[in-house]
């Protein structure tokens, strides 16, 4: 008996590869005889990935397939945490920014994909909430943060990465603006200005591989890096620093771990958050690592020599 796929697909992301790549997915799996079903939804708007998942029938499907961006990632897992449809999933990447499926090393070639799910190898990943809403990989506010929702569509079909720089340039004078933060958890309290913040459930975060230097997708805790008010001088120093992984040590970098997070602002302006890479709701916020919420189906190497 064949796999049962739900594939949910947002068919604009990565310049249109993504149909072809599921094409080539199911044509290896029928040439295999390991395929029996292949239901495939597409997106046309904000939140139909969110309402495909919420409404699976998981008896009748092995594994959901997120075809997609970071974005179209995050609006799956929200869905299944809402429906509380407990299925393996598989994330084929497509998008132009993938920090998740870069750090776990998933298959992008569709005959790698395909054996991935012959294998059906999981594991067991943390979840973060925020909210009503949840995000498999960072949440993030402050400096940069809005850089990839505020980039149109088309443009990130078009250009690739190129899209986030352009984007970026406009933020970059904005280094001397700061949030004031409250943060509380269980056992701590921190007032902070802050030029950027990020909570991560791993350690890669915009392309940065050693950003949350203790992150782990299975501890159910979520990290939390917070860059306090930095000038033009500061900002370069910093960098070269996150770049080596010796960030910690910068007397402007609070770092911590916490399985819970409230977190209030007393800025008179709205501060919204980035939730892997799409628009997310504005502070005051509790954020919480939900312990293995989510079955990840990964690749088994020995199936892809």
């Amino acid at each position: 008996m064949g796999l049962r796929l739900k594939i949910i697909m947002n068919p604009s992301s990565g310049r249109e590869l993504a149909r072809a790549n599921v094409e080539d997915t199911i044509a290896y799996l029928t040439s295999q005889r390991a395929i029996e079903r292949a239901d495939i939804s597409y997106t046309a708007g904000p939140f139909d990935a969110t309402r495909f998942a919420m409404n699976i029938r998981q008896e009748e499907y092995d594994i959901i397939m997120a075809v997609g961006g970071d974005g179209t990632v995050n609006e799956v897992v929200t869905g299944m945490m809402r429906g509380g449809i407990d299925l393996p999933l598989a994330i084929y990447t497509s998008g132009t920014v993938n920090d998740f499926a870069t750090y776990m090393k998933l298959p992008s070639e569709p005959s790698d994909f395909a054996r991935m799910l012959m294998a059906h190898k999981t594991v067991k990943v943390d979840c973060g909430k925020v909210n009503d809403r949840y995000f498999l990989n960072v949440l993030a506010g402050g400096l940069l943060s809005s850089v990839a929702y505020k980039v149109p569509s088309d443009l990130k079909t078009n250009l690739g990465p190129v899209a986030y720089w352009i984007e970026g340039l406009k933020e970059v004078n904005s280094i001397k603006k700061t949030i004031p933060l409250k943060l509380k958890t269980g056992s701590d309290e921190y007032d902070i200005d802050a030029t950027m913040f990020l909570i991560s459930n791993t350690r890669s975060v915009g392309g940065f591989k050693r950003l949350m230097l203790d992150a782990d997708l299975h501890d159910g805790l979520l990290d939390v890096l917070v860059i306090s008010k930095v000038s033009y001088m500061d900002a370069i120093p910093l960098l070269n620093k996150i770049a080596l992984g010796e960030h910690l040590e910068s007397d402007k970098v609070l770092y911590f771990q916490t399985s819970r997070l409230e977190m209030s602002t007393t800025s008179d302006k709205p501060v919204t958050l980035d939730i892997d890479g799409e628009e997310g709701p504005q502070l005051p916020a509790v954020i919480e690592c939900i312990d293995s919420a989510i079955t990840l189906v990964i690749p088994n190497e020995e199936e892809l020599l």
